[in-house]
């Protein structure tokens, strides 16, 4: 299975993320994308099988991923405080992959409905999905 990781800014989410999918999906392939070359180094550390940073790395990872993880503003042009181009929200959003998307509530961006958690208490929840997903044969 394919999944890819993107995050921004600092790269605290997807450190989180990418830990903790490699930690309980040894056989996941696990691409990390920043958009910026500091969330790359994050995510890279916390144990990608690779890593890339930018529009065109969000672009060719969504067409080959199974599994796009990310906070929700990966769907949203000019999110991340800018960092989403419109590109990178189109193509997570056009691609074949299923999407957890983990609420945040940042940058002019508000999920209603979401009680407000830390994203280190969501993680839980993200691997609870990517069970589904495994359980489903991977669609």
């Amino acid at each position: 299975m394919e999944i890819l990781i993107i995050d921004g800014q600092g790269g605290g989410i997807g450190r989180q993320l990418v830990a903790a999918v490699k930690n309980h999906f040894e056989q996941a392939r696990v691409t990390a994308v920043g958009t910026n070359s500091m969330a790359t180094g994050a995510m890279l550390k916390a144990g990608a099988d690779q890593a890339a940073t930018g529009e065109n790395a969000v672009r060719v990872g969504c067409r080959k991923a199974d599994v796009i993880i990310g906070p929700i503003g990966i769907v949203i042009a000019d999110a991340l405080c800018g960092e989403i181009t419109p590109a990178m929200a189109a193509s997570v959003g056009q691609s074949r992959a299923k999407k957890i998307l983990v609420p945040v509530n940042h940058c002019d961006n508000v999920v209603v409905g979401v009680p407000e958690a830390a994203p280190g208490k969501l993680i839980p929840c993200v691997i609870e999905e990517v069970e589904k997903i495994l359980s489903e044969g991977g669609k």
